[in-house]
């Protein structure tokens, strides 16, 4: 893709583009929700319908649809899940090491980058009613790395 001084030119219509932001609705089985969408678009395409986007925009619309398949499927969103880590006092690798995911599940369920699953959904929601039960947690996991 051409860059023209600090704009760019759509590689199919040929028209100068230029970095924006435009508002985009993501939906969901029936869900919706507005974003501001980065990218380059067009200067007099208030829709952005005609807008580029480079894998650093799409995060932002990638992120948005996580958040609504959690909210679908009943899951966490990414703010509770660092809420209820926090509450624990848990780092984000300690919480994937305990919980499961791994070491970077925690820092991709709270950007929204990777929908938490099922089973750690459900044991972050048992140890955010009952943290004690953190401990046996630990327990557990220092047992089985014995």
């Amino acid at each position: 893709m051409k860059t023209v001084q600090g704009s760019r030119l759509h590689p199919e219509t040929g028209q100068e583009l230029v970095r924006g932001v435009r508002e985009m609705t993501i939906k969901y089985k029936g869900l919706a929700k507005t974003i501001e969408m980065p990218g380059w678009y067009a200067p007099d395409d208030a829709t952005g319908e005609n807008g580029l986007h480079d894998a650093r925009d799409m995060r932002v619309s990638d992120r948005a649809l996580v958040e609504l398949k959690a909210k679908v499927n009943g899951l966490l969103a990414p703010d509770e899940i660092r809420g209820i880590r926090k509450r624990l006092k848990l780092t984000q690798k300690r919480a994937g090491a305990l919980i499961g995911g791994g070491p970077n599940a925690f820092q991709k369920y709270e950007v929204g980058e990777v929908m938490i699953s099922k089973p750690a959904d459900t044991a972050l929601r048992l140890l955010a009613k009952d943290p004690q039960r953190l401990n046996e947690l630990v327990e557990i996991r220092e047992h089985d790395a014995a």
